[in-house]
């Protein structure tokens, strides 16, 4: 996975781009919908 890619499900990150703050890591992710997975699995401490 490159810097330019969401970090939930891979696609490339364009200017709508979320950032979602994991404890002290800041994470782009393409969409709000990734971005509310990604907080999810935090939460479920599957990250």
């Amino acid at each position: 996975m490159s810097e330019n890619t969401c970090a939930v499900c891979d696609y490339e990150l364009d200017d709508n781009r979320v950032q979602v703050t994991i404890g002290s890591r800041v994470v782009e992710v393409c969409c709000q919908e990734c971005a509310d997975k990604l907080r999810e699995a935090k939460a479920q401490g599957q990250s």
